[in-house]
């Protein structure tokens, strides 16, 4: 049975996985103008899936197939493990402080390089804040 505390943390893990896409889009644009040319996309899928150049980016495509596979499932979603998801990506994109300097060091480069970027990077700053909140009454 769903309960309002489920269906708010839901909405907001749903919205950051979309969030999270369209970021994950925008690092994929950029990194692939670095790279240079690609064909295919399915040329870009091998490439990001196996290419040494791309391979900084599956640390957040990992943590988005989480949030994907929890939200599939039907157990009750709590805001403590909304809470998971955003330290989870705090630690790859900020504030967090102990986070993946590797993967930090990649990407706040492209933020500097573009504002599509920063954009996105935004939104999602946006959503995270409200994950693991108590919902409205």
């Amino acid at each position: 049975m769903t309960t309002p505390d489920d269906a708010a943390q839901r909405a907001q893990l749903n919205a950051l996985a979309r969030g999270l896409r369209d970021l994950h889009k925008q690092l994929l644009h950029i990194e692939t103008q670095y790279f240079g040319a690609v064909g295919s996309p399915l040329e870009l899928l091998q490439l990001v899936t196996n290419h040494p150049h791309f391979a900084w980016l599956q640390k957040l495509s990992g943590l988005m197939a989480q949030i994907d596979e929890r939200l599939d499932e039907p157990e009750t979603i709590a805001a403590a493990d909304a809470l998971v998801f955003r330290r989870a990506v705090e630690a790859l994109i900020g504030p967090s402080e102990q986070g993946d300097m590797e993967f930090r060091a990649k990407y706040n480069a492209l933020l500097h390089d573009a504002p599509e970027v920063v954009m996105a990077h935004g939104a999602v700053r946006q959503l995270l804040a409200a994950i693991g909140t108590a919902p409205a009454a």
